[in-house]
């Protein structure tokens, strides 16, 4: 479901957003290498595969859209690529799940600066997104409109982003936000 990015939903709500959203090159300590950073010592385990069944229950996935939704692209990056590889990049799930990590990255490129790496990276989600569509056969999956996925990937591929971002401060970059279809959640 597309939504304005006033009304998020935190959908694990238990766990804490990071103090600060990583920016590659931006100075910030990096989560995870910097004994500074938000995320240094915390285990890394590898997250059970992502199914059809499991999604809505599914700690990693749900918070990766937590994550995207509140402006830590890159953590939602990180958190959806763990997701990738435990679920099988070759199988449906991953190539979704592709699609997820080339939108996330597409916000990071926001944020750097990049709009051309904006660009290819909401433009590789929307065709991912679009495949990943033609090969289920179905509208929604693990909760996410397709044609929602690839109308926000294609916007965010012509949006003109001009303003500047602090560094650090989670600032939503997209003009929506990925809330799954509340009725299909458990």
């Amino acid at each position: 479901m597309l939504q304005s990015t006033l009304n998020a939903k935190r959908l694990i709500q238990s766990i804490e957003l990071p103090s600060y959203a990583f920016i590659p090159g931006s100075g910030l300590p990096h989560p995870m290498r910097d004994p500074r950073g938000h995320s240094h010592g915390r285990k890394r385990v590898s997250p059970p595969a992502l199914t059809l069944d499991n999604w809505s229950t599914h700690r990693n996935y749900l918070l990766g859209l937590d994550l995207f939704n509140y402006g830590f692209y890159w953590e939602s990056h990180e958190e959806w690529d763990r997701l990738w590889k435990s679920s099988g990049p070759d199988s449906l799930t991953g190539k979704f799940l592709k699609g997820l990590v080339k939108l996330a990255a597409a916000g990071v490129k926001v944020r750097e600066g990049s709009i051309h790496g904006v660009r290819r990276h909401a433009a590789s989600a929307g065709e991912v997104f679009a495949d990943v569509a033609a090969e289920a056969d179905v509208d929604t999956y693990c909760g996410l409109e397709f044609t929602v996925l690839q109308f926000a990937a294609d916007r965010a591929a012509q949006l003109n982003y001009k303003n500047k971002f602090d560094a650090g401060k989670p600032v939503r970059v997209f003009p929506f936000i990925l809330q799954p279809e509340s009725e299909t959640m458990s």
